[in-house]
């Protein structure tokens, strides 16, 4: 078994980025196997609730009111048709619902909304999951009680870079928000985006505010920057993809028993490149046509890259981990 550090240095962090690519991924492998079943994948499905017209800056957003882009802004979704969409989601085999909503910061007659939702999607025997901007200790202790089981909330990409992409918040606003999801008893889901224009540097930095966390994410999104026009990022350069498959191994190594998971920018990977990354430990992927506002593969298309490479889903009950980070999660049983 891996130890479950947080006192990881810049420099540990980019030794790990500079190992050659095979050594990388055996050592990441190795660890995951340690902590999962290597061939099994929590599976969740992403409603956007609430689109647009967010007073953010966030440089890759295509929300914000400050860009031109042709998404049309829309108010929040009513209960039932969040219901149905969840419904649907489980049909097709997701365990876990998210919401989003285009906020800075929910007001409280909007945050009773959505704990209307969120009790809603419990009750159909699914986790739950939302973003909603930055919280207060409060709200975040009321999204406990109507049984919220993770909250998202990413750092994007480092300190150091942060300012380069948002301006409209700082990133200890992020931080704050973090450390009162984790006092409420909610399970944080948090993790970054590649492909800004950091450097390998910029990415150690991010995972490294992650891993030094008091407790390790539950579940760390790797998002692959889904260029929109409009947006300062529209036209930025590729990331390359090793270097995509390198962060999710490095994450893999410092967080050992977290999920990770493929999010935004599947529709640019080939199945190889996603083949890659399983084998590098993510092992978490969102499933749908849509992620909030950007692409997402198709359903069916998911279901046979599953079926070539011998994976399976993970049922709802087994995707926590214990309490106590010391624990191995559940193993993952097969639908």
């Amino acid at each position: 078994m891996a130890e479950l550090r947080h006192d990881w240095t810049i420099d540990e962090i980019e030794a790990l980025f500079a190992l050659p690519f095979n050594d990388l991924i055996f050592r990441a492998h190795g660890i995951h196997r340690a902590h999962f079943d290597p061939n099994a994948v929590q599976v969740s499905t992403l409603l956007s609730i609430k689109t647009g017209a967010c007073p953010e800056d966030c440089a890759y957003c295509p929300q914000s009111a400050k860009y031109e882009t042709e998404l049309e802004k829309e108010r929040l979704l009513p209960l039932d048709e969040v219901l149905e969409a969840a419904r649907r989601a489980k049909d097709n085999g997701a365990s876990r619902f998210c919401m989003g909503a285009a906020w800075r910061n929910p007001t409280d007659k909007n945050l009773e909304k959505v704990v209307a939702m969120i009790e809603g999607v419990k009750s159909l025997g699914m986790e739950t999951c939302v973003t909603l901007g930055m919280l207060e200790d409060r709200q975040a202790k009321r999204l406990k009680d109507a049984g919220l089981d993770y909250y998202n909330h990413n750092l994007d990409t480092s300190p150091e870079f942060y300012g380069n992409i948002i301006t409209t918040r700082d990133y200890q606003d992020r931080l704050d928000t973090l450390e009162h999801v984790r006092d409420a008893g909610i399970h944080v889901c948090s993790g970054g985006i590649l492909g800004m224009g950091e450097s390998v540097r910029d990415r150690a930095s991010m995972l490294r505010q992650l891993a030094n966390l008091p407790q390790h994410p539950e579940s760390v999104p790797i998002n692959n920057l889904v260029q929109i026009e409009g947006t300062p990022l529209a036209g930025a350069d590729k990331l390359d993809p090793f270097d995509f498959v390198r962060t999710i191994a490095v994450a893999r190594i410092l967080m050992p028993t977290s999920f990770v998971r493929l999010s935004a920018g599947r529709t640019d990977m080939n199945d190889e490149m996603q083949a890659l990354c399983f084998l590098a430990g993510a092992n978490s992927i969102f499933y749908g046509e849509k992620l909030l506002t950007t692409d997402n593969p198709e359903a069916e298309h998911d279901r046979r890259l599953f079926e070539r490479l011998g994976l399976h889903w993970l049922e709802p009950q087994t995707c926590h981990q214990h309490d106590d980070e010391g624990d191995v999660p559940a193993q993952a049983a097969a639908h």
